[in-house]
């Protein structure tokens, strides 16, 4: 037994399996594909689900992998012990109705004894207490001692997620020897110490639970294995765990060269050095799969990791941003095993520098607010409305507010802060309901037994076909009646099924007897094209009728043209901002192109200009736009664009413009450049984080586009009175000039009648331990008044304390300053202001001499104002 690495670790186990007749895949990416219940993959056999359950034929009955995995139910476990990780990588060895356990049970011994060397007497075998055919093949066929057996009972040894298929199982265990026992006579498998630690788990799947309890045997019995790659290092290389095998360790030395600390001198610091190493291990291969931070999904949970790291390295006393050096040597340490971390360095890179650097603007202020909001709770509960506050403004986590409450013995009102968000995403989500689908919902569901549909649209836009199945209302059906809403499916079709941002297409499908329009063209999983509307001509549709298919031409052409301009507006941003520009999103239709692209900044008007012409050259040189399958690896080695994030079959469509786009794409192009007519750029802005988004038009659109502000341009002419469109920019400039002189004036004039005030007022002043006290409602006053009024008051005496208040609408401001004697007095506005506007059901604060408050209950103004003098003085030095 020698000391490995974990990359030679992952090489030895796959290239093993490969010798046993598997097919070696590569970790698929952390994004789920075609999979709703799971935010990320977070085992070996998430991603192949649908080989176990027959809905995709595997590749090849056997295959291994090492998988990707994200799990963050235990993040705030993480760093806190050593065992906790979010990031790992599972090998596992599989058998889709091929091998059982004979063959996975001896292969396992056999990798663990001849090929890693690990001597027998240390490696010890759980099995599920009834599986005597386990027990029998384990000690009979592959030579394990029985002293080295264990039975374990079904919590332990039988694998079974509700209903479906499901089995008993095998666990192998390595004895790291006594000192890391309990001393316990009875010390061994299943023991809670750390004696004895599972490193492979063999699930034989051979039943299936009707949900009731009742199991009955599979016809064709699975193998799924399971072998986490840390933990096997953990066992090669004699490290207690995961923060200290060689990969991980060197991650960890990088964090430690920039903060100037050592692992193991303080246990505050070996929690954030933890921490860091964790979470820039997990966003590194989340960003290089495609996720990109936001505040929903699994958007949200990589900018949870990248700010709770963020936050832990300002408590190492790092003051500037670092993620992104430490990103660096996360990719150089996976190099080998996950080439696209290389591919996608500098996009990985610049991610994490923009969302760290974003953070880092609000951080110190959100602090200082939650600091404030912890010394002004009056229990060891924050209410939720603080917390949503935290989020919404400073994109504060909540775990990052948890986490900081935790240490000062505080939590947070959870309830009322998911109530919150709730409200805003269900407020957001209103607008974009697609009112309608309801009816055509369930049609999915209904084409399970269909075959997938022959898809003709590259070459016709009308087809003859036969009618293979009616669904109405998410149920099959004979047939459909005039008026109601059904699904048509057709052995082929020239319609587009909705996919890869481009919609799918409408028009007719008909025959003598009956028109059936349709809306909208969508497909299934498995490829089944679903044709969704209702007969607007004749009286039914029936199964086996014989029909036409008729696309929409002009719509079909107008798509067309936009996804064919969405290729070149990619190439154009990549040769104008950059090769860190990834596609993040499409959705063309036949009225325009909406591109959503990584970059960090808006668009100057000359990079737009330069986007626009970019892609107008290669229109007006009508170069050819070709479409052809072709193997992926022939693919790329043409240097053809993937979708980022995106899985790929063996055989891929490459769409290619002349020498200037290239990409893999399964939608519909026009096959020359010029068919375009012109391209322009009608909007560009931010969508998230890192991600912008430009929407443009292409042939008629251009045209309706001028038009639109053509009348734009005469109606602002025809407002700001000038003739021409051309003398606009003059006009404006001294329409601008003159409200600039205007508002001059405005502030000088409140200026006086803020002097008036505060000179009427201080007749009225306060004497309270040695400070004239000046309080006032100044009724409905806006902020800069009530600012105006308090630096005037200031300047007529060195100990004068001022607290004014004004109301607009349901907004209650106050205002608060304190001249400088009053200061040394110990008076401070911002104390001073927190404490009135508290009484008015508000908060706030600032600097010693000026700060500003706002309240919610404009009632409580005149007690709050009351209030003042013993406010004072509470603050006053004795």
């Amino acid at each position: 037994m020698q000391w490995t690495g974990l990359n030679e670790l992952r090489e030895k186990y796959l290239s093993f399996f490969e010798s046993k007749g598997h097919l070696r895949l590569p970790s698929f990416s952390l994004v789920p594909q075609g999979d709703k219940s799971l935010l990320l993959i977070n085992s070996g056999m998430a991603p192949m689900k649908k080989y176990f359950t027959g809905e995709i034929t595997p590749p090849r009955k056997r295959v291994t992998t090492c998988q990707k995995c994200i799990r963050t139910p235990d993040i705030e476990s993480v760093g806190i012990t050593a065992r906790h990780g979010t990031y790992f990588e599972m090998l596992g060895n599989f058998s889709f109705a091929d091998y059982f356990k004979k063959e996975a049970t001896a292969w396992a011994w056999e990798f663990f004894t001849d090929v890693l060397d690990i001597p027998p007497e240390i490696l010890y075998v759980s099995i599920y207490e009834q599986d005597d055919e386990a027990f029998e093949i384990w000690t009979k066929q592959v030579g394990v001692a029985p002293s080295h057996m264990k039975r374990l009972g079904k919590a332990d040894n039988f694998w079974e997620h509700g209903a479906g298929p499901c089995g008993p199982c095998s666990e192998i265990y390595f004895d790291r020897g006594e000192k890391y026992g309990c001393g316990s006579p009875d010390c061994g498998v299943g023991c809670e110490c750390d004696r004895f630690i599972e490193v492979w788990n063999l699930v034989f799947t051979q039943f299936n639970n009707d949900g009731a309890g009742n199991y009955t045997p599979l016809d064709n019995p699975n193998i799924d294995t399971g072998m986490g790659l840390e933990r096997l290092a953990c066992v090669m290389q004699g490290v207690d765990n995961l923060f200290e095998v060689d990969t991980v360790q060197n991650i960890m030395k990088h964090i430690i060269s920039i903060a100037g600390v050592k692992y193991h001198d303080d246990p505050k610091s070996d929690i954030s050095l933890r921490i860091i190493t964790d979470h820039i291990r997990s966003t590194t291969f989340m960003i290089s799969d495609g996720v990109l931070p936001s505040n929903e999904g699994r958007g949200y949970v990589l900018r949870r990791l990248l700010r709770r790291a963020a936050r832990h390295g300002k408590l190492l006393k790092i003051d500037r941003s670092f993620l992104s050096e430490v990103a660096e040597t996360v990719i150089a340490e996976n190099a080998s095993a996950y080439p696209n971390l290389v591919e996608k360095k500098d996009f990985i890179i610049k991610i994490i520098s923009v969302e760290e650097e974003n953070f880092a603007k609000t951080i110190d202020a959100g602090l200082r607010m939650l600091n404030d909001m912890i010394d002004g709770a009056n229990s060891s509960i924050l209410n939720g409305a603080d917390a949503f506050k935290l989020s919404d403004t400073f994109g504060f986590p909540i775990d990052l507010t948890k986490e900081i409450l935790s240490e000062r013995g505080m939590s947070v009102d959870e309830d009322a802060f998911k109530r919150l968000v709730q409200n805003q995403r269900t407020t957001a989500r209103a607008a974009r309901k697609d009112a309608g689908a309801d009816a055509w919902k369930d049609s999915e569901n209904a084409t399970k037994d269909f075959a997938a549909t022959a898809f003709l649209g590259y070459e016709t836009l009308e087809s003859e076909a036969q009618v293979l199945g009616v669904i109405v209302d998410g149920e099959k059906a004979d047939f459909a009646e005039e008026g109601a809403n059904a699904c048509l499916i057709l052995d082929k079709t020239p319609f587009y099924g909705e996919g890869g941002g481009q919609v799918g297409d409408h028009g007719v499908i008909f025959t003598d007897d009956f028109t059936f329009t349709v809306y909208k063209t969508t497909k299934s999983p498995e490829g089944v094209f679903m044709h969704l509307g209702k007969i607007t001509e004749g009286e039914s549709v029936k199964t086996g009728d014989i029909v036409t298919a008729q696309v929409d031409k002009e719509s079909r052409e107008s798509t067309m043209r936009n996804h064919t301009a969405a290729h070149l507006l990619q190439a154009a941003l990549r040769t104008v901002l950059g090769s860190h520009v990834e596609q993040a999103g499409q959705f063309v239709n036949e009225t325009a192109v909406r591109f959503d692209f990584t970059h960090f900044q808006a668009l100057t008007s000359e990079e737009i200009a330069a986007v626009e012409d970019a892609v107008n050259n290669i229109i007006l040189s009508a170069v050819e736009v070709t479409s052809k399958e072709m193997p992926i690896d022939e693919a790329k080695a043409m240097g053809a664009m993937a979708l980022f994030g995106e899985k790929y079959g063996d055989t891929v469509r490459v769409v290619k413009a002349g020498d200037f786009s290239i990409e893999l794409c399964g939608g519909t192009h026009v096959n020359n450049s010029g068919k375009l007519g012109l391209f322009k750029i009608a909007s560009e802005s931010s969508v998230a984080a890192g991600v912008r988004r430009i929407e443009g038009v292409t042939g008629r659109g251009v045209l309706e586009f001028i038009a639109k502000n053509n009348n734009i341009l005469y109606g602002a002419a025809a407002a700001m009175k000038v003739a021409n469109p051309g003398e606009l920019p003059q006009r404006a400039q001294s329409v601008m000039q003159e409200m600039k002189q205007m508002e001059r004036e405005i502030g000088a004039l409140k200026a006086e009648i803020a002097s008036s005030k505060a000179s009427g007022l201080l007749d009225n002043a306060v004497d309270v331990g040695g400070c004239k006290i000046v309080c006032a409602n100044l009724g409905s006053a806006a902020a800069d008044v009530l600012r105006a009024t308090g630096d005037s008051a200031k300047e007529a005496a060195e100990n004068i304390v001022a607290v004014f208040a004004g109301v607009q609408g349901e907004k209650v401001t106050f205002s608060c300053v304190c001249a400088p004697d009053a200061i040394k007095q110990g008076a401070h506005a911002g104390n001073i202001v927190r404490e009135v506007a508290k009484i008015a059901g508000g908060s706030g604060g600032g600097k010693p001499d000026s700060a500003m408050a706002g309240g919610k209950d404009a009632s409580k103004i005149e007690e709050a104002l009351a209030a003042v003098p013993s406010i004072v003085e509470s603050f006053l030095k004795s």
